[in-house]
């Protein structure tokens, strides 16, 4: 990586530096409504990971780091009063955890030049950093997953899903629509039919969708839901006797709270991860250092599980980002614009992955100028009731880029022309 100071090199510098301010992230949280049940664990593992840094590391670069919380209650309009409240602060990157936030984010941000981290959400076209500079999606965005599904359902139908049914419930919402160009576009070139099934929000009533997929009796459900949508889902599955291994959730309908309340009905349920889930060494170290010390966010009761893993991974990405912008840039007080030159460097190697704690916690990718997503990769998990585990069915699977890097192009320049947004890059 071209202008980076060695890391000891830096810390000379630093350690002879004055006292210096801190690194502020803000956490838009929700740990109130219906989808708190998934805000709250993602939320203690963002936090929990800065307090691990501060305490174990002495901060990022020596400088400590704080993370301001602002309930949004997963509403699109607290969420940008959240924004507003918070960024003046310092704030060096958003993570808001909503997609509808997201989009309202979007303009902001590019204009208050403060980035954007939507990691497995948000616009999916932001992964061309040709034209949402401030904007990334790395590791992995909907396009992505939605096509690691119908890689995974092919690989299991003999490689063809020909003449298949294939039902797509969904969020109805800006978060579940998401998905539905892939899979329209995986439709035509595999060959098999595509119904669309919304699920307004939050989900707790959907007798007359499952009547309708009792009805039509597809090969397979795949669900984009969230919060309580995810539970009812596949209780109402059970209730209709659809097996549970032709039931697949994205990213955001595979953790613990979703299929817990069904009990043993839930068994053999399959969902897709961005992240491995595994007792990781840098959990001894959370609770050692951050539980032990009564610094938690929470209670503690969630280190381990799907979504607080993937809120540790979250923050672990924006501190490997500043520390990347740090070494950049030799000085450790960094401003947002410098954030996101270390987001736009970002390496993270399987060696990194290991130093840090977290061996094979996410695929191997390098972030660039043109290529905010990452490699898009994602496993498929299965749901063990009696153990009470989910259990990786494969390894990581890597997404169609003929079908999706076309699509990512045609949105994207679509919203540079609509915004008068010259591409960068060339």
């Amino acid at each position: 990586m071209t202008n980076r100071l060695a890391p000891l090199a830096l810390g000379v510098l630093l350690a002879a530096g004055p006292a210096a301010a801190d690194l502020v992230f803000p956490d838009l949280s929700y740990r109130t409504g219906p989808f708190a049940a998934g805000g709250v664990p993602f939320s203690d593992g963002y936090q929990d990971y800065f307090t691990l840094v501060n305490e174990r590391d002495g901060g990022i670069g020596g400088v400590k780091a704080r993370v301001p919380e602002c309930e949004t209650a997963y509403n699109t309009e607290k969420g940008v009063e959240c924004y507003e409240a918070t960024k003046g602060d310092g704030a060096l990157i958003y993570q808001p955890l909503s997609t509808g936030i997201t989009y309202q984010l979007i303009p902001k941000v590019e204009a208050d030049h403060i980035p954007l981290h939507t990691m497995g959400y948000g616009r999916t076209s932001a992964a061309n950093g040709k034209v949402f500079e401030w904007v990334f999606n790395y590791p992995a965005n909907y396009w992505d997953g939605a096509s690691v599904i119908v890689k995974y359902l092919m690989d299991e139908n003999g490689g063809s899903l020909e003449g298949k049914k294939i039902t797509l419930l969904y969020h109805n919402s800006a978060y579940g629509k998401e998905p539905i160009p892939t899979l329209e576009a995986l439709s035509k070139k595999h060959g098999f039919k595509l119904t669309l099934i919304p699920v307004d929000s939050p989900g707790q009533s959907q007798k007359s969708q499952w009547l309708q997929i009792r009805r039509e009796r597809p090969d397979v459900v795949v669900m984009w839901g969230w919060g309580v949508m995810n539970q009812v889902a596949i209780q109402e599955a059970a209730n209709i006797n659809f097996p549970m291994d032709h039931f697949i959730g994205n990213w955001w309908a595979g953790a613990e709270h979703d299929v817990a309340p069904a009990g043993m009905a839930a068994d053999g349920y399959k969902a897709l991860n961005m992240n491995r889930v595994v007792d990781y060494p840098v959990f001894a170290d959370i609770r050692s250092h951050v539980i032990d010390k009564g610094l938690a966010a929470g209670d503690g009761s969630y280190v381990g599980s799907v979504l607080y893993t993937r809120g540790m991974y979250a923050a672990m990405l924006a501190v490997e980002a500043a520390k990347t912008a740090q070494e950049m840039t030799g000085t450790a007080q960094i401003d947002a614009a410098m954030m996101r030159d270390g987001m736009e460097h970002l390496e993270m190697t399987d060696a990194r992955m290991e130093a840090l704690g977290m061996p094979g916690i996410g695929p191997e990718f390098t972030v660039s100028c043109a290529d905010h997503g990452g490699s898009g990769m994602a496993i498929v998990q299965q749901w063990n009731a009696a153990e009470k585990t989910w259990v990786p069915l494969t390894d990581f699977i890597a997404p169609d880029a003929e079908v999706i890097a076309p699509l990512i192009e045609a949105d994207s320049k679509a919203f540079a022309a609509e915004n008068g947004i010259a591409p960068r890059c060339d």
